[in-house]
């Protein structure tokens, strides 16, 4: 795991996005995996821009969404296909068909896990995951004490993801669905790279616990120290609990 902490969001979601650039132009038929929530969506609005500057082009790409809430419908205004719709994949020349996005209204949620891992593996498996990182840790939407060898799977959200999503549902946590379909721990470490974005000062209790804390199921995130090539990208913000001593820390914060 390598760490770099930037003066901004702004800046930090720059220099994830050249890392994605760099990759689509190596391959352009590269696989990414997604994922929704405020942290990535500048990251998102530098790719559109090198997307329309013709630095770039996403008609080759293919991608898997992280997660979709169950029991909200693909045209809601708060389903996750609908949030990539709008924040994304309208925006770029991305072939439509090659974007999945669990099905949250499935009535048989267990083939529709099966059948994703088994797209994820038909497409020779994941290029690059961009991830985000919840306040207690969680990726995707594995919450603390999801097994580190889990594949795409229901998760039953815990009360803080439900509070803290609650500001995409007009402050109202009741409409905040309690179940969501996510890729597992397992699937998101099988990434040949992954790229985890957190800004704010509210996200530094679990950058401390994911950095420096034991490797356990209690804090998802930790595990990613276990992966061959994760990259963390923070602003100041996130960063302030971290010891700079690190090795794997890099401080850009004076550029």
């Amino acid at each position: 795991m390598v760490i770099f902490i930037e003066k901004s969001s702004a800046n930090a979601s720059g220099k994830a996005a050249e890392i994605v650039i760099n990759l689509l132009k190596s391959k352009p038929n590269a696989v990414l995996g997604l994922a929704t929530g405020g942290t990535p969506v500048r990251l998102y609005g530098e790719l559109i821009d090198a997307n329309s500057r013709g630095e770039i082009s996403f008609k080759s790409v293919e991608t898997f969404n992280l997660d979709e809430y169950l029991g909200i419908p693909a045209a809601d205004a708060n389903s996750y296909r609908s949030f990539m719709d709008r924040n994304f994949f309208d925006r770029i020349d991305i072939d439509k068909s090659k974007t999945h996005i669990l099905d949250g209204m499935a009535s048989d949620v267990a083939a529709v896990c099966k059948s994703f891992e088994k797209s994820i593996e038909h497409a020779g498996g994941i290029d690059l995951q961009i991830l985000g990182l919840g306040a207690d840790g969680h990726i995707g939407f594995n919450e603390p004490g999801s097994s580190f060898t889990s594949r795409t799977h229901v998760e039953f959200l815990a009360q803080k993801t439900i509070e803290d999503n609650a500001r995409f549902f007009g402050g109202d946590r009741s409409k905040v669905p309690e179940r969501a379909i996510t890729m597992g721990i397992a699937t998101i470490m099988s990434a040949k790279k992954i790229l985890l974005l957190a800004f704010g000062d509210k996200k530094s209790d679990a950058v401390k616990a994911m950095v420096e804390g034991e490797i356990n199921e209690s804090v998802p995130a930790s595990i990613l120290r276990n992966h061959p090539d994760a990259t963390i990208f923070l602003d100041k913000a996130a960063a302030s609990k971290l010891d700079r001593r690190n090795p794997n820390i890099f401080d850009c914060t004076a550029r």
